[in-house]
């Protein structure tokens, strides 16, 4: 997939396009199926497959005190939009002058004019344009008037809930990593690299990493199983996400005990991706060390058991 960092980098011949535009956080299910749609269309008209997002994400610039924290960071969602099919993302700057643009001008001059959009495809609840007064039904006009067509999506349900990156984001935030798996379409998962502070120097030769500060979402406070991901290899693993309020710790911290160890070469640079699978329990303080010890090799057994009964399919990150 070839990735446009700025609307001047999009050659003058690209489209014609079928596109969708929106932040994609999370890429999930209804992203996924618009998305499919954007693919098959573009196939069948002989067009372009593209995908129009923004970063940072906009609420980070119009109101950084409510801004959500991503369940997909940029290089993540890159990744995700590539596995779809598409053959372009294009990655708008997003700045209070780009804000500033109405919303006719934005549908007129830059998926018309500049991308030569044929089909723009978009869910229901879509806004776009200056203080996003347009909508999907002003979009379907400016696209009569521009020469596109819109095709509108209805919000996708699963169980009685919203496929949305507001609800996965929930989900998350309340530690219900099986539920947001299901409106993901896959199992939430985080690269980080191995924090400082355990001496672990060139090689580390114990079971337990500590993850490096990590901005974006993490799930819930509380232990989880997990696999875990070194250089391409998968470990089980049981993590705890929190602060560690047995060593009255201020910090927040993500720690992995790995089950199924064996020594590794592991740097400061190494990047681990960690899978959320299934939430034991919440974090607790414990009256003492030894206390603490029993409920982690209690949590240990129960990952265990886990990874024992659980279906092979539900295994895979």
């Amino acid at each position: 997939m070839k990735v446009f960092h700025h609307l001047e980098e999009v050659p003058a011949d690209f489209g014609p396009a079928i596109l969708s535009v929106g932040n994609f956080d999370g890429v999930h299910r209804a992203h996924q199926a618009v998305l499919a749609e954007v693919v098959r269309r573009a196939m069948e008209r002989g067009a372009r497959s593209l995908a129009v997002t923004f970063e940072p994400h906009p609420t980070r610039i119009l109101r950084p005190d409510v801004a959500p924290k991503l369940i997909t960071p940029l290089p993540r969602k890159l990744e995700l939009l590539a596995a779809t099919g598409l053959e372009a993302t294009l990655v708008l700057p997003f700045s209070r002058d780009l804000s500033l643009t109405p919303p006719r001008q934005f549908a007129e001059e830059i998926l018309g004019r500049r991308l030569r959009a044929l089909e723009v495809h978009e869910g229901a609840n879509f806004h776009f344009g200056h203080k996003a007064k347009g909508d999907v039904q002003r979009l379907a006009e400016y696209g009569l008037e521009t020469g596109f067509e819109v095709k509108i999506y209805p919000e996708m349900k699963i169980r009685g809930d919203a496929v949305s990156s507001s609800r996965v984001r929930e989900l998350l935030e309340q530690g219900r990593v099986a539920r947001a798996r299901q409106l993901l379409g896959r199992v939430f998962s985080l690269v980080s690299t191995p924090g400082r502070g355990r001496g672990y120097g060139h090689k580390y030769t114990v079971p337990t990493i500590n993850l490096s500060p990590y901005d974006e979402l993490v799930p819930g406070d509380g232990v989880y199983v997990t696999r875990t991901r070194i250089n391409g290899e998968c470990f089980d693993s049981v993590t705890n996400a929190g602060y560690r309020p047995t060593f009255e710790q201020e910090s927040f911290a993500v720690e992995t005990h790995l089950l199924n160890f064996h020594p590794i070469e592991l740097t400061a640079q190494t990047e681990v991706e960690l899978f959320f699978m299934h939430r034991l329990r919440g974090e607790v303080k414990f009256p003492s060390v030894e206390a603490l010890r029993e409920q982690i090799a209690h949590d240990v057994r129960k990952a265990r058991h886990y990874f024992r009964l659980a279906p092979k399919g539900a295994l895979s990150p």
